[in-house]
């Protein structure tokens, strides 16, 4: 398809309402997100568009969820500043968009690290979760200048009694450095053993608990 020029937010948000499905709002609720578009027709959306920053910027503007998800899909990640990502994710309060902000724009961005490194220390957990998860990243991207026993040791402090999104984002960040740094492995399969985070957390068959011991285990096991 060529790409859609001249196309205005009115004309996207009337599009996106009409694909409103209440079934598929209902089951993003309970993950605390509120729209109701399927994905895969949003992604569709955004290959027609192709590339356009400045209609993502205005999508984002607009506050809504569904509208933003399409934004983040469209832009350029590099495009964007550094104090620019910062109020982004300060605003984007809805799991889903903060997760593809972080995922599909941050990490791709150059002040991907310095943001890291800020939103690590902050207060805000939503903030901090960002953080983590771009911590994540480089303990298996990345890991060479990065403190693992010092990451170690505030999870050990903090992950039993962090918010659900930041508690989430450090037992990730657990699991990662279990799997990927064997001289560590012991001691994050212990310190996930003792504050059993997410250990009890309903995982269907065939698909690896988030709890950070067995997650470990079965990650190294699959590498033989």
């Amino acid at each position: 398809m060529t790409a859609v020029a001249g196309t205005t937010v009115a004309e996207l948000m009337a599009e996106l309402a009409a694909l409103e499905d209440p079934r598929i709002r209902e089951v993003n609720a309970r993950h605390g997100d509120d729209h109701g578009v399927n994905l895969t027709t949003l992604r569709a959306i955004a290959t027609r568009l192709k590339t356009q920053q400045d209609l993502a910027r205005e999508l984002w503007g607009t506050g809504d969820t569904a509208a933003r998800l399409l934004a983040l899909l469209i832009c350029r990640p590099k495009a964007f500043g550094r104090d620019e990502l910062d109020a982004m994710l300060r605003d984007a309060r809805t799991p889903k968009v903060h997760d593809w902000l972080v995922n599909y724009v941050v990490k791709k961005n150059p002040h991907a690290e310095e943001l890291r490194q800020a939103w690590l220390a902050d207060p805000d957990p939503v903030v901090a979760s960002a953080g983590w998860a771009l911590t994540t990243e480089r303990v298996a991207k990345k890991p060479d200048g990065l403190d693992l026993p010092g990451l170690l040791d505030v999870v050990e402090a903090e992950m039993k009694d962090a918010p659900d999104r930041l508690q989430w984002a450090m037992n990730h960040c657990l699991a990662q450095i279990g799997i990927e740094h064997a001289e560590l492995r012991a001691r994050a399969i212990d310190i996930g053993e003792r504050l059993e985070v997410l250990k009890d957390y309903p995982t269907p068959p065939n698909c690896t608990s988030p709890f950070a011991p067995a997650w470990i285990t079965e990650m190294v096991s699959r590498r033989g």
